[in-house]
């Protein structure tokens, strides 16, 4: 698990083809590794990697198809910058929200504009992703936790004020760059839990399938 808090801007050292799937090395720069070791879990662009190898200023990772077909990872090239965050332990401060490092798909910028001292991020989903996004709600972008600031169908806005911009990818974002998206791992497991199982002649899931109506979590 990790809480969205991008800890450090590293870079894409080497990507190797193995076998269909890649291997990649990844320069850390300043991320702090004296307690890592093989085997540990660090998130790459938001996407949870197992480091294989950890060298002096990096590490190597295998990276699958499947991770290469529902991400950007594969649109990676040498001296790529990259979002950093090592996982979260009990004595992390969750600065973000609960953020598992399973990308659920893409959205790609579709507008960038000034907002005083912040700057507005447009993106558009990939099909399939809308109905997680709720208007003030958490979403995670290539592993940074932000705040929904808008939501018209398949497109949502965040602001991201200077900081946020300094430390992360966003610096780097242009019209059309693709990006990592993660839902709220709450409204994941809502849908699960209520799609098609509720029981139409039960009281508590009449009950239940009312206030998630009301409360705008579904809609009729």
């Amino acid at each position: 698990m990790f809480t969205g808090i991008i800890q450090a801007l590293g870079s894409v050292d080497s990507i190797e083809s193995k076998g269909g799937d890649m291997r990649i090395g990844i320069d850390t720069c300043d991320l702090e590794l004296s307690a890592c070791e093989p085997g540990d879990s660090i998130a790459v662009n938001g996407v949870c990697l197992t480091a294989v190898v950890w060298e002096k200023h990096g590490f190597v990772a295998d990276v699958s198809l499947e991770t290469l077909n529902k991400t950007s990872l594969g649109q990676l090239q040498s001296g790529s910058p990259v979002n950093l965050e090592k996982a979260l332990t009990l004595n992390t401060a969750l600065g973000g929200h609960l953020v598992s490092g399973h990308v659920d798909g893409l959205a790609t910028v579709v507008a960038l504009e000034n907002d005083a001292r912040s700057m507005r991020y447009k993106f558009e989903l990939a099909p399939g992703l809308q109905h997680y996004i709720a208007e003030k709600g958490s979403v995670t972008i290539d592993g940074t936790s932000l705040t929904v600031n808008r939501v018209d169908n398949n497109r949502f806005e965040v602001n991201i004020v200077p900081h946020t911009r300094e430390k992360t990818l966003f610096q780097y974002y242009r019209l059309q760059s693709q990006v990592n998206i993660e839902d709220d791992i709450i409204a994941r497991y809502l849908e699960r839990l209520i799609s098609g199982r509720a029981d139409a002649n039960n009281t508590s899931d009449k009950q239940l399938m009312a206030a998630l109506l009301k409360s705008g979590f579904i809609k009729s």
